[in-house]
């Protein structure tokens, strides 16, 4: 295990920064006394999504596209974090387009992060000596399988990579292995966390992610688009909590292997919309909208080894769709605007 100087304060890095996840992730970081640089080039990301970060002096945003060669240390917004001599501590990667209605407008683009971008960022830690946390996926997994659907982190999927949504499904799995082989070959000390679905404030509106597009519909009394079909099931865990994972796994003194980070309860997406219908008080209806390539059931996770880190998805349904139902309407004149 490499030697890590201790600093007062870590220099954290975050790709993908400025996404749902990453962008919550930055603000939780923040809170708990680091400095935190944010890379992202808003493909499928929103500066929105930091604007009130950018307040804090202890954050930097870098417009960066991590599939090209970048140089940190070249950036003068970047001089207070001491680069040269301090350098990160940290690096949480989860730069890579996710978007559901425009996936084909992405292919490449994804292809690239789960190779190129990977390279980039690891060879960043391998400069550092940092340790490096990647936001892989559930989809490593393949298609749910069984009744029940559950599975840990030792089962190996099934994964065609020559499916149209395989630059993604087979791209996670081969960073993988790429984060694997730079452990064996760099001794980093690297981390895999397998996020499955996540919501709450700040997901993309208009893009095929259910629960902002149901409770947005909801308050303006539209119908609610159900993508996938009338009996389409999934788990959903709310964002705070996988943050909250993210840095448990993160902050192990030793690496667990890959980690579930997700809801083990498996969910009617018809059940959670009828829901929003309930808790807004809206007058909408449930219809059945296209399938999307990107949007399929998966497995739902046994957290296990989550749990062994002191970890368990503590946000009940009901209070994350409250939370997420309440920043949509806060918001909901400029989010109807997009």
């Amino acid at each position: 295990m490499p030697i890590q100087t201790t600093f007062s304060q870590k220099n954290i890095l975050v790709t993908g920064g400025a996404g749902f996840i990453g962008s919550h992730l930055c603000e939780r970081l923040l809170k708990d006394g680091h400095r935190v640089v944010c890379l992202d080039n808003f493909a499928t990301s929103h500066a929105r999504n930091i604007d009130i970060l950018l307040q804090n002096s202890h954050f930097r945003f870098i417009r960066v596209d991590v599939n090209e060669p970048f140089h940190l240390e070249g950036f003068h917004e970047l001089a207070a974090f001491k680069l040269p001599f301090q350098g990160f501590q940290e690096i949480y990667h989860l730069a890579c387009p996710t978007s559901i209605k425009q996936f084909d407008q992405y292919k490449v683009q994804t292809l690239l992060s789960n190779s190129i971008g990977n390279y980039h960022v690891l060879e960043l830690a391998k400069k550092y000596r940092s340790k490096i946390l990647l936001a892989s996926s559930s989809v490593v997994y393949g298609d749910r399988k069984g009744v029940s659907g559950n599975v840990a982190e030792d089962e190996v999927g099934v994964v065609n990579q020559l499916t149209p949504r395989a630059c993604y499904d087979e791209g996670k799995r081969f960073s993988e292995t790429m984060f694997a082989t730079y452990r064996d070959v760099h001794g980093l000390e690297t981390r895999i966390a397998r996020i499955f679905r996540t919501y709450g404030p700040k997901m993309p509106l208009f893009d095929g992610h259910l629960i902002p597009d149901f409770i947005l519909n909801a308050l303006d009394g539209k119908e609610l688009m159900l993508y996938g079909g009338k009996d389409f099931r999934t788990s959903l865990v709310y964002v705070a909590d996988v943050i909250d994972g993210m840095i448990r796994l993160m902050e192990a003194p030793e690496d667990p292997g890959p980690a579930n980070i997700g809801s083990d309860v498996d969910l009617r997406m018809q059940d959670v919309a009828q829901m929003i219908i309930s808790m807004t008080g809206s007058s909408s209806q449930v219809v059945e909208g296209e399938n999307f390539v990107f949007l399929s059931e998966l497995a739902l996770p046994r957290i296990d080894r989550a749990k062994e880190l002191g970890w368990f998805p503590l946000v009940r349904l009901e209070d994350g769709l409250k939370r997420t139902v309440e920043y949509m309407k806060a918001n909901k004149l400029l989010l109807s605007s997009l």
